[in-house]
C-alpha cells in the first residue's frame, strides 16, 4: 500500500492529527494464558463442557477484535480524508488570498485615477486622442477584473464548502474514535473471560484441546499435489512471507512485522507481494475469487466459520498459516481446524 506523506500542520486553529492507530494496537499485549490449578475431581462432562466454553469464547474474542479491526479501518480512512480536506482547505485559503490582493491593488489605482468626471477629463485633456486610447484600454482592464472578481467569490464559495465538508469528516471521525474505545474495551472483556475460562483446565486438558484442533481435518481429496502446487509469483511471496511469521505472538488489533492477529497476518503477508487487502477477515473474505476446497492453492485465504470471524493463509500440504488466539503464536495448522466457509483467492 501507498502512503502520502504531507506537511505537518501547526499552530494553535490547526486541527490535530489523529494517531489512534498505532496507539491502540499497542496498547494491548497479547494476553498470557498462564497455567492454574484445576479441579482434578471434576466429572469429565463437565471438564468437556470448559473445554468447549473456552473455544467458544476464544470465537466471541475473535469477532470483537475483527469489529475493532474494522471501526479501527474506518477511522484510519477518516483521518486521511481529513488530512486532504484541511490541505485543499489551506491551498483554497491562500489562492483566495493572492485573488483578493490582486483585485484590492487594482481597486486602489483605479480610485486614485477616477476621481474626475471622465467628460471634464476629456474636455481638460490635452491629448483627447491619447485619453480615449487609454479609457478604452482601462474599460476592457475593468472587464476583465469583473471576471477576476467573479473567479474569486467563486473560489471563496468552494472554500467555504471545503470547511464544511472537512468539519463533518472531524465528527465523523470524533464519533468513530468514541466507538473504537468501546471495541476496545469489549475486546478487553470478552480476552479477560477466555483466559479466566482457560485457567479452569487442567494442564492436561489444555495439551489435549491444542492436539485436538490442531489434529483436525485432513488434506482434502482431489487437492494437487505439492509438486503441482505452482501458485501466481504474489500468491508465493505472501506464502513466503506467511512462512517468515511463523512463531511470531498474536497481538490482537496489530498487523505486524512483530505481532499480529488474523486478519492481520493475511493483509501483511499480501502487504508483502505488493498487494493490498482489506484489514478485517470479513473483508478480506470478499477480496478476491471463490474457488472449491478442493481446487484450494498455495497463497488462498481460507475462511472459517460462519461469520468469517477468523482467517489464515494456505500454504500447501493441507496446512495453514495463522494466528491462533491471544497467548498462542502464529503457526502451521490443519486447513480442516475448524469448519471452512469459504476459500478466497486474491
Amino acid at each position: 500500500m501507498v502512503s502520502h506523506r504531507r506537511p505537518p500542520h501547526t499552530g494553535p486553529g490547526r486541527y490535530a492529527r489523529i494517531t489512534m492507530l498505532s496507539a491502540a494496537a499497542g496498547a494491548v499485549a497479547a494476553v498470557t494464558l498462564t497455567p492454574a490449578a484445576a479441579d482434578p475431581g471434576a466429572p469429565p462432562g463437565d471438564r468437556a463442557d470448559a473445554a468447549r466454553k473456552v473455544t467458544e469464547l476464544f470465537a466471541e474474542a475473535e469477532r470483537a477484535v475483527e469489529e475493532y479491526n474494522g471501526t479501527a479501518e474506518r477511522v484510519g480512512e477518516l483521518e486521511r480524508e481529513a488530512e486532504r480536506g484541511r490541505d485543499l482547505v489551506a491551498h483554497g485559503q491562500d489562492a483566495v488570498n493572492r485573488q483578493r490582493r490582486a483585485l484590492g491593488s487594482a481597486a486602489a489605482a483605479h480610485y486614485r485615477s477616477g476621481g474626475v468626471n471622465p467628460s471634464l477629463t476629456l474636455l481638460l485633456s490635452p491629448d483627447p486622442d491619447g485619453y480615449l486610447h487609454r479609457a478604452a484600454v482601462l474599460e476592457r482592464a475593468g472587464a476583465r477584473q469583473a471576471g477576476e472578481l467573479t473567479g474569486l467569490l467563486r473560489a471563496q464559495r468552494r472554500l467555504e464548502q471545503r470547511r464544511t465538508e472537512t468539519e463533518e469528516k472531524l465528527s465523523r471521525l470524533a464519533a468513530e474514535r468514541e466507538e473504537l474505545g468501546r471495541k476496545k474495551e469489549a475486546v478487553q472483556r470478552k480476552l479477560s473471560a477466555a483466559r479466566r475460562q482457560y485457567e479452569q483446565l487442567t494442564e492436561r486438558e489444555r495439551q489435549e484441546r491444542e492436539q485436538a484442533a490442531r489434529g483436525a481435518g485432513r488434506h482434502p481429496d482431489g487437492l494437487p499435489g505439492p509438486e503441482a502446487e505452482a501458485a501466481a509469483s504474489r500468491a508465493a511471496a505472501a506464502v513466503a512471507a506467511a512462512r517468515r511469521a511463523v512463531g511470531r505472538p498474536y497481538g490482537w488489533g496489530q498487523s505486524g512485522p512483530s505481532a499480529f492477529d488474523c486478519s492481520g497476518l493475511v493483509q501483511w503477508s499480501y502487504r508483502q507481494a505488493g498487494v493490498s487487502l482489506p484489514r478485517t477477515s470479513q473483508g478480506q473474505a470478499g477480496a478476491g475469487a471463490r474457488v472449491p476446497l478442493s481446487g484450494i492453492r498455495p497463497g488462498d485465504i481460507v475462511v472459517y466459520r460462519d461469520d468469517a470471524s477468523h482467517v489464515g493463509l494456505y500454504t500447501g500440504g493441507g496446512r495453514v498459516v495463522h494466528a491462533p488466539y491471544p497467548g498462542a503464536r502464529v503457526r502451521y495448522d490443519p486447513v480442516g481446524m475448524m469448519p471452512v466457509t469459504a476459500v478466497v483467492r486474491p
